[in-house]
């Protein structure tokens, strides 16, 4: 798991953008989208695999009662729309730019599949990244169902630090790029409760934060 955590971390944009191989370079181009605008809708056709060159993505779905459930946040050197790769015919979510300037690198399936025959080992890893992250949404749901919203917070701390941040002996330390909000619609509560409960984990010693950084004094004892 610690390799597939680390491998979360890396800047995919950088190692297979197409405008870095000459057959594809000529046809290249970057879309760019506003805070709030759609990469892709529920139902489009899973024809193509997305990076993220710039800015910040979320994947969500609606409810039958029409509330909107966060999958992931995602920012620059991620993939999205992957399970075109395991044979989804259409979407099962939605892809929409969190802030403005948000680039977004397409690849079509058949261009994905010629880079990934091309390098197999490189292919191994993105079929590893895909389970880690079906296995990461089935934690997620159950621990909306089961789960009170402090156990949620604290699950979301560990695998976040695990996931981002430098490791120091039992200390970690994550510069992120999370706002308040976002954590709220990850762990399925508001951004005052959200607030709340950092404010109390770090009144306890547990955790430290700023605008741009959280710190773990201790993942064993962070509960």
């Amino acid at each position: 798991m610690g390799n597939l955590w680390f491998f979360e971390k890396v800047n995919l944009f950088s190692i297979f953008c197409p405008h870095k191989f000459k057959k594809f370079r000529e046809n290249h181009q970057f879309k760019y989208y506003k805070k709030g605008e759609f990469i892709y809708f529920s139902d489009d056709p899973s024809n193509s695999i997305y990076l993220l060159a710039d800015g910040k993505i979320k994947l969500l779905y609606y409810t039958e009662e029409g509330d909107e459930m966060v999958k992931s946040i995602l920012t620059r050197g991620e993939v999205f729309g992957e399970l075109a790769l395991l044979g989804e015919d259409k979407r099962q979510d939605y892809a929409q730019a969190v802030t403005d300037k948000t680039s977004v690198c397409q690849l079509t399936l058949e261009q994905m599949q010629e880079i990934m025959k091309d390098d197999v080992p490189f292919a191994l890893k993105i079929n590893k990244l895909i389970g880690l992250r079906i296995h990461k949404l089935e934690r997620r749901i159950d621990s909306l169902v089961f789960k009170d919203v402090r156990t949620r917070m604290v699950e979301f701390l560990k695998e976040f630090a695990m996931e981002k941040g430098e490791k120091n002996g039992p200390e970690y330390r994550v510069d992120h790029f999370l706002t308040h909000k976002d954590i709220a619609d990850l762990i399925g509560t508001t951004r005052q409760t959200v607030t709340t409960l950092l404010n109390e984990l770090r009144n306890e010693g547990k955790i430290d934060f700023s605008r741009r950084s959280i710190y773990v004094a201790n993942i064993d004892q962070l509960s």
